[in-house]
């Protein structure tokens, strides 16, 4: 029963902190894909929203 508590107050607190970074005005939170194109190096080799060579304008 403890775990039941536990694991619903951890959901509590991860859902109400997200819900005030979007209230504060820090917009939504990055997946793993969006947070990446943010480095220099781009997306991830295999991401299936990478841009290829043929996809930029010229």
């Amino acid at each position: 029963m403890m775990e039941i508590i536990l694991a619903t107050l951890v959901m509590v607190f991860a859902v109400a902190g997200l819900g005030l970074g979007l209230l504060l005005g820090r917009g939504p939170a990055l997946t793993s894909c969006s947070a990446a194109s943010c480095l220099p190096e781009g997306r991830c080799t295999d991401c299936p929203l990478r841009r290829s060579d043929r996809d930029v304008p010229e």
